[in-house]
C-alpha cells in the first residue's frame, strides 16, 4: 500500500477536513481552477474555431492557391486566359497533399433592375467545381449542375437577394462591358437558381457563381481557355510549403498565389488569436497555481501537528511533501472535472444551437464558432494538472523547515 496516498486519501474523506477553516480557501482555489480550465477552452475552441472557419470561407472562393497568368495583375477578374492543357490538371500528381484542381474565370458586370442597379462579379465554374464547400453555406434553393448542357442558373448571395428583391426562380438581367467603350454593353440573362450565405461579408456583396461556358463565350475565348485554377491542399498548416511546390511545377508564365498571401491583412489578423490563447492560458494557469499555493499552505499549517507526529515517526521530508502533493491534486482533479464539464457544456450548446451571435462585418461569421477537438481538451487538462503541481513542489519546502518537537505544541 502507498503509504502517503493512504494518508491523502483519509484527510480528504475525514469530516473535520471539509469544516475546517481551510474550507473556503480550498472552494476558492477549486473554483479558481475551474474557471481557468473554463476560460482556456472557451479560448481554444473559438480561437482556433473562428481561424478554421475563415480559412474554409476563403478556400471555398478561392481555393488554397491560385494558379492564373502573371498579365492579370492580382486583378479579381480574368484578364488573359489560360490554356487547359496543362500538365497539373485535372491531376496534379507532381506535388503530394493536393486534392483538387478546378478551372475558373470571372468577369465584372452589373446588376440592373428597374429601381436599382450593383456591381458584381460572375465567377464561372465548370463541372470539376468542388461544391461541397458551398453546401454548409446554402438558404434557398439548390446548387448548380454545370456538367451538362450550357444553362442559365446562377447562385447568388443572400446579400445581393435581398439588396436587389431576387428569388428563386427570378431572371436576373447582367450587364457586361466591352474593350470598346463605345460600343454598347453585352448583356446576359441569369435565372436565380440557389442562394447562398457565407457570412463574409467581403465575397456576399461582389459573387455570382454562373457556367464557366459564358465566361468563355463574352470573352471570345476558346473552350480550352479559362481564367485561370484553384488548387486545394489536405493540411492548411503546410500551405506556404505547398504553394511553393505548386510554383515550381508550373509553367514559367503562369504565377501562383496562396490564400494567405493574396488576404495577407485577413490572416495577420487570424494570427493574433495564438497570441491571445497563449496569453489566456498563461495568466489562468498563473492564477490557479497561485490559489492552489494558497491552499497548500493553510493545509500545511492546519496539519502543523500531524507533520510533527510523522517527523517523529522517522517519515522523511518528502514522504510527508507527498501526502500534500496527493491532496492537491485531488482538489485539481475537483476543479478540472468541473471546469471540464462547464466549459465542454458550454461549447456543445453553442456549436449545436449557435446562441452568441457575431457580427459578419467586423468578424467574418454570423455566430461564435466552435472547433472542440480532443488534443487541445487532453492538453489543457494535463498542462493544468502538471503546471500546478509543479509550482507546489516550491511552498510544499515550507514542511521541510517544519521541528518536529516545536510542531507536536503547535497550537
Amino acid at each position: 500500500m502507498n503509504f502517503e496516498f493512504f494518508i491523502a486519501k483519509r484527510l480528504i474523506s475525514t469530516k473535520k477536513y471539509k469544516s475546517s477553516i481551510s474550507a473556503p480557501i480550498i472552494k476558492i482555489a477549486i473554483a479558481a481552477i475551474a474557471i481557468g480550465v473554463i476560460m482556456m477552452l472557451v479560448s481554444f475552441a473559438t480561437g482556433m474555431g473562428l481561424q478554421m472557419k475563415i480559412q474554409e470561407k476563403i478556400a471555398a472562393f478561392n481555393g488554397h492557391i491560385i494558379i492564373s497568368n502573371y498579365d492579370n495583375n492580382s486583378s479579381q477578374v480574368s484578364l488573359m486566359p489560360v490554356s487547359l492543357n496543362q500538365d497539373f490538371y485535372p491531376e496534379f500528381k507532381s506535388v503530394e497533399g493536393i486534392t483538387h484542381v478546378q478551372a475558373v474565370a470571372s468577369k465584372a458586370g452589373i446588376i440592373r433592375t428597374e429601381t436599382d442597379f450593383e456591381g458584381i462579379i460572375v465567377k464561372g465554374v465548370g463541372a470539376d467545381y468542388k461544391w461541397e464547400n458551398f453546401e454548409d453555406f446554402m438558404v434557398e434553393g439548390e446548387l448548380s449542375d454545370f456538367s451538362q448542357n450550357l444553362n442559365e442558373d446562377i447562385l447568388i448571395s443572400d446579400y445581393l437577394a435581398r439588396r436587389m428583391g431576387f428569388k428563386i426562380g427570378d431572371k436576373v438581367i447582367t450587364y457586361f462591358l466591352r474593350e470598346d467603350a463605345n460600343r454598347p454593353p453585352l448583356l446576359r440573362a441569369f435565372e436565380v437558381k440557389g442562394i447562398y450565405s457565407s457570412g463574409f461579408q467581403e465575397f456576399d456583396e461582389l459573387y455570382i457563381l454562373a457556367d464557366i461556358r459564358h465566361i468563355q463565350r463574352l470573352n471570345n475565348w476558346e473552350k480550352d481557355q479559362v481564367g485561370g485554377f484553384e488548387v486545394f491542399i489536405d493540411n492548411f498548416d503546410k500551405i506556404d510549403e505547398k504553394g511553393g511546390e505548386v510554383y515550381e511545377n508550373t509553367g514559367s508564365l503562369l504565377d501562383t498565389q496562396t490564400i494567405k498571401q493574396k488576404y495577407y491583412s485577413i490572416f495577420e489578423w487570424l494570427s493574433l488569436f495564438d497570441f491571445n490563447i497563449a496569453l489566456i492560458i498563461g495568466i489562468m494557469i498563473l492564477v490557479a497555481g497561485i490559489n492552489m499555493i494558497t491552499a497548500l499552505l493553510v493545509l500545511i499549517l492546519e496539519r502543523t501537528q500531524m507533520i510533527g507526529i510523522l517527523k517523529a515517526l522517522g517519515n522523511g521530508n518528502w514522504s510527508i511533501r507527498k501526502i500534500f502533493l496527493y491532496n492537491a491534486a485531488y482538489l485539481i482533479g475537483l476543479g478540472l472535472f468541473w471546469g471540464n464539464l462547464i466549459g465542454l457544456g458550454m461549447l456543445f450548446i453553442q456549436k449545436y444551437f449557435k446562441l452568441f451571435p457575431l457580427n459578419p462585418e467586423t468578424y467574418y461569421v454570423t455566430e461564435v464558432p466552435v472547433y472542440i477537438g480532443w488534443e487541445y481538451i487532453v492538453g489543457v487538462n494535463l498542462g493544468t494538472l502538471i503546471l500546478c503541481l509543479l509550482m507546489l513542489l516550491i511552498p510544499s519546502i515550507v514542511i521541510t523547515k517544519i521541528s518536529p518537537v516545536k510542531a507536536m505544541k503547535f497550537d
